[in-house]
C-alpha cells in the first residue's frame, strides 16, 4: 500500500497480517559464526548493545516485520532479537527460519536435518530464545531441499498454526518450484528469495503474484554493493572474505568487482533521485518492481537503521525510472 507521503504499509500474503513495506534481516546482528570447514558465515564483529539499539530505533521508526534464522550467529541473533523487543513483542511481525544444525558453543554449522522431528525441537528452541510463544512467519532454511520431504513439512506447519504456535509459513528458496510446494497449504503465504536492482527475479515474483504471496525479498542491497560503500578487502570473520560460490560480486575476497561496482555506478543517478541515499534507491526500486514485495536489509548500527527506515516516506520508484534502469542494464 503507498501513500501521498511514501511506502509504509504493506500485506503479507493472502495471511492479511499487515507489516511495514521495510522489514528489518537479523543476519548481521548475529556476529561471527562459520562451517566446519572455516568458512566465515556472519558479518564479522557485532556490538549486541548497538544492536539493541538499532532494533529500538527502528521500531520507533515505523519497522514493525524483523526477519532472522535461528542459524544466525547459532543462535545469537535470535537471542539478541528477542532481548530488544522485550515488551514491544506484540507490536511486530517477527519470521525466522529452522533446518539447519549448529554447535553454540564453537558458533559453527554443523549440518542441516529436515525432518518433521527436527522441526518441532527447532521451533521449540526458537521460541524460548525469542521470549516468545508464537512465531508469526515460520520459514524453512534449505533451499535445495527433496520437495517430497517438503511437503510433509508444510503439512507439520499446518499443524504448527492449529497448535497457535505460529500464523503463518513459508520457504526460503530461489526455486520457484519448490515454492509452489509450499505454496499449496492453506497458512503459506510468503517465499523469500534474493531480489535486487541488479538482480531481478521475474518468475518467483510472477509466482507471488498468482498466488497471493508475499516476496519476502533478501540482499536487497546486494549483500552491500548498493550502499555505495568502497572499502578495500573485507575483515577475517566476514562472509565477503572468503566468499562462497553463491555469493556474487565479491571475486576472490579482495573487495568488491569491478564488474559490478561499475554496474552501480551506472545507476548512481536514477537511484539517488528525490533525495535518496543509493540504498533507498535500492529499497524504492523493490517497491516499484511489486507490490508484493518486503525487502529485509541487514543492520548493525543506528545510523543503518535509520537511513533504511527513511527510505519508506520517499516511496517508490516511478514506472518511468523502472524502464530506465531496465534500459542501462540491457534487460
Amino acid at each position: 500500500m503507498t501513500t501521498s507521503m511514501g511506502t509504509t504499509k504493506r500485506t503479507l500474503g493472502r495471511s492479511g497480517i499487515g507489516v511495514s513495506a521495510l522489514g528489518f534481516g537479523c543476519w548481521a546482528i548475529g556476529g561471527e559464526w562459520q562451517s566446519a570447514d572455516g568458512q566465515p558465515l556472519g558479518w564479522g564483529k557485532v556490538d549486541d548493545e548497538e544492536s539493541v539499539r538499532a532494533i529500538h530505533r527502528a521500531l520507533d521508526l515505523g519497522v514493525s516485520f524483523f526477519d532472522t534464522a535461528d542459524v544466525y550467529g547459532t543462535g545469537h541473533s535470535e537471542t539478541v532479537l528477542g532481548r530488544a523487543l522485550g515488551t514491544r513483542r506484540d507490536d511486530v511481525v517477527l519470521a525466522t527460519k529452522w533446518g539447519n544444525v549448529f554447535d553454540p558453543d564453537t558458533r559453527t554449522l554443523t549440518g542441516n536435518d529436515d525432518t518433521p522431528e527436527y522441526a518441532r525441537r527447532a521451533l521449540t528452541a526458537s521460541l524460548r530464545r525469542l521470549g516468545t510463544d508464537h512465531i508469526d512467519l515460520y520459514q524453512f532454511h534449505l533451499s535445495d531441499a527433496d520437495p517430497a520431504r517438503a511437503a510433509e513439512l508444510r503439512d507439520l506447519c499446518e499443524e504448527f498454526v492449529k497448535e497457535g504456535l505460529i500464523r503463518a509459513y513459508g520457504w526460503s528458496t530461489d526455486d520457484s518450484g519448490r515454492a509452489a510446494v509450499f505454496a499449496q497449504g492453506p497458512h503459506c503465504t510468503a517465499v523469500q528469495h534474493a531480489l535486487n536492482v541488479l538482480d531481478d527475479a521475474p518468475e518467483l515474483l510472477g509466482l507471488c503474484e498468482r498466488l497471493e504471496l508475499a516476496s519476502v525479498n533478501r540482499s536487497p542491497l546486494a549483500m552491500g554493493l548498493l550502499t555505495g560503500k568502497r572499502h578495500g578487502a573485507p575483515a577475517a570473520g566476514d562472509i565477503r572474505s572468503r566468499p562462497p560460490a553463491w555469493l556474487q560480486g565479491f571475486g576472490d575476497g579482495s573487495g568488491a568487482d569491478p564488474r559490478w561496482v561499475a554496474r552501480v555506478d551506472a545507476l548512481r543517478d536514477v537511484l539517488t533521485s528525490g533525495g535518496r541515499t543509493l540504498a533507498q534507491g535500492a529499497l524504492a526500486w523493490l517497491w516499484a518492481r511489486s507490490p508484493r514485495t518486503v525487502p529485509i536489509p541487514g543492520f548493525r548500527s543506528v545510523a543503518q537503521a535509520e537511513q533504511n527506515a527513511g527510505a519508506m516516506a520517499k516511496g517508490p520508484l516511478t514506472p518511468g525510472q523502472l524502464a530506465e534502469i531496465d534500459h542501462i542494464l540491457g534487460r
